[in-house]
């Protein structure tokens, strides 16, 4: 009965994140609720203390290393903003037509989330977008897409999403992945752009109200280095756990270690006034901090569910109705699988995933490393995300910097990623 409970708690809350706007309630409250309310149904459930203490701490570990990643990245990129680094980038872009600009900022965010991580790209991406457009609609259009991109270009990548990680790490998938799964993403990040150049005209409106070039008391030199300990800082991020084996917030926590320090050393001369402008405390202090809460509670919410057996349940739903052992049932319960993903976790859906078939990873066929099933999962859990907004860290990070409203999103771009999840998985079944 508490079980049952739970998922209408879960259900519930996520009607309340989606109608954040006309109930006038933050989204980050009603996720911190359901996080807690769930866990506290799942507590009076009978299950024992000592098992509750594991599953609760198994989680926090899950969810701290999330938390951390994503303050370190957020404090980098406010670091940059504040300095006025990013007119470096803005500067450079001399165009205001939108369709140009559409293919531009997709691109970027593509390649650049293969070599960093979907989440800390669209970070970076977020800040960028607010510097460069003025009209609110155009910075959530524009962030939408960056969410697509995102997810697109980190799904090819080892190292570009939190699932491919997990798969690449336990040696599910290798290096061929990029071979395999990159014609697929790029299809997925190439449909919805296609299709917008037949709907998109006209030019942005730039924000010069924004522009920091006319606030910041620094220097170009000062803002350059700045710019680029922080860029080169969270490129070194999947060098890093690549080289150590730590996990990625140790590596980003590192950098922004080094930029906090080389920050000092730089404005040691200055005023301390100017200097609290161009601080790392100063920029502490403009991250948005309801984002993380939202993170927070989701995760809550999601792993509650998982420790009460939910996601386990259909995850054997699924294998025993589709055929699991089948390459048609693999191809559909991998797509159900990336739709799933948008509205819950996709990391407990594939750490549910790699759990029921470790056995059959050393033999041949279907689910033996690097074969079709892992692969096309990579490709799913990390592209279906972008159906839903808070289907994907990408999402949730776009969704808390740039204010945009779920109602929005799932009018404007659910339908987008929808055709380039379907298209991109249309594409790998053929290749194969």
């Amino acid at each position: 009965m508490l079980i049952t409970l739970m998922i209408i708690v879960f259900a519930l809350g996520y009607l309340a994140i989606a109608l954040e706007h006309p109930i006038k309630v933050d989204k980050a409250a009603s996720a911190l609720l359901i996080g807690g309310v769930c866990w506290t149904l799942f507590a009076f459930s009978g299950i024992a203390i000592e098992k509750l203490d594991y599953e609760i701490q198994h989680h926090i570990i899950h969810i701290s290393e999330i938390l951390f990643f994503l303050l370190g990245a957020m404090t980098i990129v406010e670091m940059v903003d504040v300095n006025g680094g990013f007119t470096i980038i803005t500067d450079k872009i001399k165009t205001t037509n939108k369709l140009k600009l559409i293919w531009i900022i997709s691109a970027i965010a593509f390649f650049f989330s293969a070599v960093l991580d979907n989440l800390a790209t669209s970070i970076v991406m977020a800040s960028l977008l607010n510097k460069m457009m003025k009209n609110k609609k155009d910075v959530w259009l524009f962030g939408g897409l960056v969410v697509l991109a995102a997810n697109a270009g980190g799904a090819w990548s080892p190292i570009g999403d939190v699932t491919t990680i997990m798969l690449y790490a336990k040696s599910y998938v290798s290096e061929k992945i990029i071979l395999d799964i990159f014609l697929p993403s790029l299809v997925c990040a190439i449909v919805p752009l296609i299709y917008l150049s037949f709907k998109v005209n006209g030019d942005i409106e730039i924000n010069e109200d924004n522009n920091s070039k006319d606030k910041i008391v620094n220097t170009k030199l000062e803002r350059n280095i700045i710019f680029y300990t922080g860029v080169l800082g969270l490129l070194f991020v999947p060098v890093f756990k690549i080289v150590t084996g730590l996990p990625p917030y140790m590596g980003m926590l590192l950098s922004l270690g080094i930029l906090w320090i080389i920050s000092e050393v730089t404005y040691k001369n200055k005023t301390t006034e100017d200097k609290r402008k161009l601080s790392v405390i100063y920029a502490l202090k403009k991250v948005d901090t309801p984002t993380i809460f939202f993170f927070l509670g989701i995760l809550l919410a999601v792993s509650a569910l998982q420790s009460a057996g939910q996601l386990d349940i259909v995850a054997k739903y699924l294998e025993t109705t589709f055929n699991g052992q089948s390459l048609n049932g693999v191809y559909v319960i991998n797509i159900i699988i990336g739709l799933l993903s948008s509205i819950v976790d996709n990391v407990p859906l594939v750490a549910g995933a790699m759990q029921m078939y470790i056995d059959l990873l050393e033999l041949p066929g279907l689910y033996q490393s690097d074969g079709v099933f892992w692969q096309f999962l990579a490709y799913c859990a990390g592209t279906g995300g972008s159906v839903l907004i808070i289907g994907s860290a990408a999402g949730v990070a776009i969704m808390g910097i740039l204010k945009i409203d779920f109602i929005w999103y799932l009018k404007n771009i659910s339908l987008l990623a929808l055709m380039g999840y379907l298209s991109g998985a249309f594409t790998y079944i053929l290749m194969q």
